[in-house]
Order: C-alpha cells, then structure tokens, then sequence
C-alpha cells in the first residue's frame, strides 16, 4: 500500500514541476492576464474562446487542476492509511508532508486568485513561485520517504542557498531586469555595476548562481555523494544556459529552459539532501 502512496507522490511530483514550467511559459509569452481577471473562470466563462494568450492561461489552469487533484488524493490515501493499517506512529508513515503538500496547495491556490484579481503584481508571482517550489519538494519528500540519515549542514545550506537564488531569479524576470546586465560573466563589464537598482537585482541573482555553483562543487568533493556531483551537472547547464540567454537577446526558448533546468536543481537539492 505504501508503494502505491510512492507511485501516486512521484507522480504529482512530475506534474508539479511540470506545472512549474507551463507557469513560465504563461509569464514569457505574457499570457498571465489571457482569462482576464477573472478566476476560477476564464474571462467569466467555462469554456473561453481560445485565443492563443487564453489557451496558455487556460492550460495552466487545468494543469494547476490536475496537480490540486493528485495532491489532495495523496492527503487523502495517507489519510487512509494511517486508519487502515495504523501506522502513524512508526517512522514509515508518510502523512506528514502529504499534509503539508495540501496545505501548500491551498495557500498556491489563494496566491494564484490573488495574483489575477491584483493583475500579476511582481511579489505576488514571486511568491506564487516560492510556494510553488516548496510544494515540489514536499511531494519530493514524500515520494521519497524517510531520511536514510540527518541531513547534513552543506546540505542545508545548498538547499537555502538553491532557494533564495530561485526568489531572485523570479524576481528578476517579473521586474524586467533580465536585459540589464549585457554581457557575461560580468554585468555590463563591470564587477560592480554602476547603473540603476535593476542592474543590481540581476547582478545579485547571478552572483547567488555562482555561489550556489562553488558550493555544490564543494558539498559534492566533501561527500562523494553521486546525488550532489549530479546536482553540480544540472548548475553548470543552469550557468550555460543562463549565459547563451544573456548573450543572445533572451529568447523564449531559453527563458523556458532557464526555469526548467532551475527547477531541476532545486529538486536534485532536495532528494540529494533527503
């Protein structure tokens, strides 16, 4: 029974990051307002006219959907299976972050209605992402199961660290500070940049990637971990990606593939650490 909850856990994992990146795709072709400002219907229908800003939106919708379903199946069956067989006190029982992924969810809902009805305020997609991020790992964590061992403080600290550069990359693309800084590795040629805050926040965002990037190498030496040397893969591909997008006036395909192989790192932080 257990190995059902781990196929269902995986499973709203994989749709959750997917879900994470069709969410990108909404904010790159500028779709975010494709149903209007209304919610939960689409420009006050059930079924709009399917233009193709409305189609992305709409598709994010039902996708965001599909995940609210898997999520609160997975509370639901934990739920169940600690009545059934009794086993909410032993250290297998996999309640806990399926509760925590329903809370999570909940809270991602009332941000996603808050985002529309304010018209996408930039802190309000920020932090649409952030919990976003958090209810991935949740789910990661439950698919997973117990911790082998404590997690280490690299760990940790990686895990943090991968965080708060997943915040700033957000909040550089929703402010329009992904062109500020021409140029790579330095912003606009200078170690410290001299120009407006918006230059400052993307230079901040990538002097984060290359921290996260020397401490995965580092975390990855220390331990011989397979996970973390895998991880340390995924943030040289985040680095190279990030750097042909800068070089190459920002096409979308690359914006999306940013979010994607960012979204990857996060979640090889998690279940390398757990």
């Amino acid at each position: 029974m257990t190995r059902r909850f781990t196929r269902l856990a995986w499973l709203a994992a994989t749709c959750t990051y997917l879900l994470i990146i069709l969410g990108a795709i909404v904010r790159i072709t500028g779709s975010g307002l494709g149903c209007g400002e209304h919610w939960p219907l689409c420009n006050g229908r059930l079924l709009p006219p399917l233009d193709v800003p409305t189609l992305i939106e709409y598709g994010h919708r039902l996708a965001a959907a599909a995940v609210s379903v898997l999520v609160a199946a997975l509370a639901a069956y934990a739920w169940w299976l600690r009545r059934e067989t009794g086993i909410e006190k032993r250290e297998t029982w996999p309640g806990r972050p399926a509760y925590v992924a329903l809370a999570l969810l909940i809270l991602q809902i009332a941000l996603g209605a808050v985002t529309v009805e304010l018209s996408l305020p930039p802190w309000t997609v920020i932090v649409h992402l952030g919990t976003a991020m958090l209810l991935l790992a949740t789910l990661l964590v439950a698919a997973r199961g117990r911790l082998r061992s404590p997690p280490s403080r690299a760990g940790l600290a990686g895990l943090a660290l991968g965080f708060v550069t997943v915040l700033f990359g957000a909040l550089t693309a929703n402010l329009g500070a992904a062109s500020a800084c021409l140029g790579f590795p330095l912003c606009n040629g200078q170690v410290m940049p001299a120009g407006n805050y918006l230059q400052h926040v993307h230079w901040t965002h990538r002097l984060l990637a290359y921290a996260l990037a020397g401490h995965v190498v580092w975390w990855a030496v220390r331990t011989k971990q397979r996970g973390a040397w895998y991880v340390v893969a995924l943030v040289a591909l985040q680095i190279m990606v990030a750097a042909a997008m800068v070089l190459w006036a920002l096409p979308r395909a690359l914006q999306a593939t940013h979010v994607a192989v960012g979204a990857a790192v996060w979640a090889g932080l998690v279940l390398t650490v757990w």
